[in-house]
């Protein structure tokens, strides 16, 4: 079992961030074969070929070294700042590495997990190791992850709306309780159950609160951070990661389908939660104009309300938009 101790000021000071760097790190581990999850098939004949082609060209074998199965270094992908984190953030951050810091993390990760690999050892041990590992993780980056980092940072701003919402309703103890059926508030912390600790852990927040990333390659898992000087944190699965996997071009249109047209319905389906025009777009890939125009269609035939959030628009359903995505059978 891992606690997070919890007082008044870490409550007021827990947030939200994403992390790019984390999601790569998870997708790396998923083509590796370093998880019992494995990516849909398509994602897989699509990721595949380039990852393998990237361990034979780029130094990307030097940065898996960088993982175990529990746990990994941490100058790969450091806790964010904030929502907006970016990947050249990250980037940046990792390139902003001591050797001395990243020579003592690759040999923990050594030690858990030994390489026989000479040119990984050397460049591990060697005075380039950033450099090295930096040029790989972006390359990777570039070839196996940014094309679909729209949909997925779009899956994980919608979780956080949810959350905040949810926030807003219930408190803290029920937020953080919804994160993870593992995650649990116990007077005055929260506990998170562990298959990989060999003894309980306590862990102080002492006031600078917890840092909750939503993360589409977690899943079903969560995932913490507890190195000091960054934030504790908490990685957990964001919900609509379901959308992530459908195939929509191979699903037969159902009656909603026929009803409303193909993009309405998937509209109407996509809003189980509130989201805007841009995150419905990059969450469906769907050209935003086209969104505006359908969610104006649907909002007119009393499918949808919309709301001011900040700066954004947010669509949700009426319960006639409710009624018509249920799919609970009737009597005839």
């Amino acid at each position: 079992m891992r606690r997070f101790e919890f007082g008044t000021d870490d409550l007021l000071r827990s947030r939200f961030a994403l992390s790019p760097a984390f999601e790569l790190c998870n997708l790396l581990g998923h083509l590796e074969g370093r998880t019992r999850q494995r990516l849909p098939p398509a994602w897989s004949a699509r990721l595949m070929p380039v990852f393998q082609r990237l361990r034979r060209e780029t130094d990307l074998d030097v940065a898996l070294a960088l993982h175990t199965r529990t746990f990994g270094a941490n100058f790969v992908a450091l806790p964010p700042r904030g929502l907006d984190q970016t990947w050249d953030d990250d980037i940046a951050a990792i390139r902003a590495t001591s050797l001395s810091q990243a020579h003592e993390e690759a040999e923990q990760c050594l030690a858990a997990r030994p390489s026989r690999d000479p040119r990984v050892l050397a460049a591990l041990r060697g005075d380039h190791v950033v450099e090295r590992v930096a040029d790989a993780l972006d390359q990777a980056w570039h070839e196996l992850l940014a094309r679909d980092w729209p949909q997925l940072r779009a899956i994980c701003e919608r979780d956080v709306v949810h959350r905040v919402g949810r926030l807003g309703r219930s408190g803290w103890a029920a937020t953080l309780e919804d994160l993870h059926p593992d995650l649990r508030w116990r007077a005055d912390g929260i506990d998170i159950r562990s298959r990989t600790l060999a003894r309980d852990s306590v862990t102080t927040l002492a006031g600078e609160g917890l840092l909750l990333i939503p993360s589409v390659f977690v899943w079903p898992h969560l995932a913490t951070y507890l190195d000091d000087p960054w934030p504790k944190a908490v990685i957990y699965p964001a919900r609509g990661t379901a959308a992530l996997w459908e195939t929509p071009d191979a699903v037969e249109p159902d009656a909603l389908a026929d009803l409303l047209g193909r993009s309405r319905s998937r509209l109407l389906a996509a809003l189980d939660q509130p989201a805007s025009t841009t995150q419905l777009a990059q969450s469906l890939r769907l050209a935003p104009g086209a969104v505006g125009d359908h969610l104006t269609v649907l909002r007119k035939a009393g499918l949808l309300h919309r709301a001011r959030s900040g700066r954004s628009v947010l669509y949700y359903r009426t319960p006639l938009g409710e009624a018509l995505t249920a799919t609970t059978p009737t009597d005839d």
